[in-house]
């Protein structure tokens, strides 16, 4: 019974996310799409229909799959309340994504359980939280900070933030799994080297990397398999 009752609150509570986060979802797109529109309304220069048509033809549709390849990834990994919460916040690689994992990995949760959609869900609130305190303190301490900010010496920091980020929390995964890692690691590396313009594409470039992962481990898989 108490198994039974747990299971009715938790699908409530799932039902609850969806229907708040749909509703958040649309007044999101509401606003920011409609933003322009009123803006331009306002001051009497209404966008070009035809020239925004053209340019989100040109960069759009590379954008669209890459926010349908984002979806795929990402959601799974989040839950609902995480990933309506992440979506509609944004900044996902640099920040979300990264606060997500590491709470999932101090408190143990596994992915796709309701643990995890609880802990991805308070991880991003909280981020999401910290961002506008931030940046709220960004804009009051900006013109005192500007000269230190522009120095010369900070600059190639600033150029690194996203590496050193990701740098330092991927180590701990390939330590774990080296013999799974490496080959994409390398991979991947001398891929942006040999062509810088997919540094653009990162996104879409998780699909040839990922893929190329899962195909090593299911082959150490395998072979694992046929030793025993």
């Amino acid at each position: 019974m108490e198994t039974k009752q747990v299971n009715e609150s938790w699908a409530a509570y799932t039902r609850g996310t969806h229907r708040i986060g749909r509703i958040c979802t649309v007044i999101t797109l509401v606003m920011l799409v409609g933003a322009p529109f009123l803006i331009g309304t306002y001051l009497g220069a209404l966008p070009d229909i035809s020239a925004v048509a053209k340019a989100f033809l040109s960069v759009g549709l590379v954008w669209t799959v890459s926010s349908v390849v984002e979806f795929l990834i990402y959601t799974p990994m989040l839950g609902a309340g995480g990933g309506y919460l992440a979506f509609i916040t944004g900044n996902l690689i640099n920040m979300k994504i990264p606060c997500a994992v590491n709470a999932r990995d101090i408190v143990g949760a596994k992915t796709g359980t309701p643990e995890n959609e609880i802990i991805s869900t308070l991880s991003i609130a909280t981020s999401s939280l910290v961002t506008i305190l931030v940046l709220a303190a960004g804009v009051l301490l900006l013109t005192p900070l500007q000269p230190i900010l522009q120095s010369e010496a900070l600059q190639p920091a600033f150029s690194n933030v996203v590496p050193a980020l990701f740098g330092a929390m991927a180590y701990k995964y390939y330590r774990r799994h080296m013999n799974v890692a490496v080959l994409p690691l390398v991979f991947m590396s001398l891929l942006f080297i040999l062509v810088p313009k997919l540094i653009e594409s990162t996104s879409m470039m998780i699909i040839p990397s990922g893929a190329l992962a899962i195909g090593i481990a299911w082959l150490l898989y395998r072979k694992q398999r046929k030793g025993n």
